[in-house]
């Protein structure tokens, strides 16, 4: 059943099952009450770095939480989408899903980079933990996605077709030739 696995199909599918739930929480819990759900372990940093370095009001903090809750759902659409690519064998073995996978890192390291930059700014040592491990783990992966390729399928090498009557020097086969 597992032939035609790579490390990096595995590796995603591994990174999909704990981003999907634990992003798709933290969205949640910030969709329903944005400040709130700001001021929770995942996303403290952000908020502390939004009021105190930026210094913003109430509704300007409500519409940074309700953005940063987009970015991460975006990620956990694009982990999905790859799972449901990473389903179908024929697109498993030909790297197809690959492109659904790289988004997602690229937008969720953008993310946790941000967020590991702002625990970083006011201090706030456990979120700035939690920031990296989840970047180093997006970057680990974008690398072995880098690195490894599908394998490519074998080309059938043809017999050259043999013509039944060679033409020689003085034969040419011109339309206008009669």
């Amino acid at each position: 059943m597992f032939r035609n696995w790579r490390i990096g199909s595995v590796n995603g599918a591994l990174l999909a099952a704990y981003f999907i739930p634990a992003w798709t929480l933290v969205a949640f819990n910030i969709m329903v009450a944005p400040v709130h759900g700001l001021y929770e372990r995942p996303s403290v940093a952000v908020a502390l770095f939004l009021s105190d370095q930026l210094q913003m009001s109430g509704m300007s903090t409500v519409r940074a939480a309700w953005l940063l809750a987009l970015g991460r759902l975006t990620v956990v659409a694009f982990f999905a989408i790859y799972l449901a690519l990473l389903a179908i064998p024929r697109t498993r073995r030909s790297g197809g899903s690959d492109e659904a996978l790289g988004i997602a890192l690229a937008i969720g390291s953008l993310i946790s980079f941000a967020s590991m930059v702002m625990a970083s700014k006011v201090g706030e040592m456990a979120a700035l933990r939690l920031h990296a491990t989840e970047l180093l783990l997006l970057l680990g992966a974008a690398v072995v996605l880098v690195i490894e390729r599908p394998a490519t399928a074998p080309k059938t090498v043809e017999a050259p077709v043999e013509a039944t009557a060679p033409l020689g020097l003085e034969q040419a086969e011109l339309l206008h030739n009669g």
